[in-house]
């Protein structure tokens, strides 16, 4: 069985929109299994900016496609399997790719970001097991 072309079609897309000084846009089908601010998701979908000014860390593999970025001033953590991503293109000519809701297929990563400079709490500690990041608001 071969793998799936979709996710070597949104990289395609994405550096073909990168290359041309334009934004790389997704269209994401919203589930259970995704990750996104749910205050955006309008109809189960939402709409995200992947350019590299709008994310960090932005990775596309075979199965997940994850980044952080920032809704409304607050950072966060996006995770969005591939088979739920519905299409991409560019924002400046409507340009691009739709695809097919698909079922998710593989298990989702776990977090191996390494920790910003100046971190200060668990995650900076050294400690061998991994950790997420949480965000918490002081007012």
């Amino acid at each position: 069985m071969s793998t799936s072309t979709k996710p070597y079609l949104i990289r395609a897309l994405h550096q073909w929109c990168t290359d041309n000084e334009q934004t790389p846009y997704l269209v994401v089908h919203v589930d259970g299994s995704v990750t996104v601010p749910l205050e955006f998701v309008k109809d189960n979908e939402i709409v995200l900016n992947i350019g590299y000014n709008a994310t960090k860390n932005l990775q596309i593999d075979n199965d997940w496609l994850s980044f952080s970025a920032r809704f409304g001033g607050v950072s966060r953590d996006i995770w969005v399997p591939i088979g739920n991503v519905l299409s991409i293109f560019s924002r400046e000519t409507g340009e691009g790719m739709g695809f097919e809701l698909e079922p998710v297929t593989g298990e989702r990563p776990q977090p191996t970001a390494e920790p910003e400079s100046g971190a200060t709490d668990s995650a900076a500690s050294g400690k061998d097991k991994p950790s997420r990041a949480h965000l918490r608001i002081v007012k």
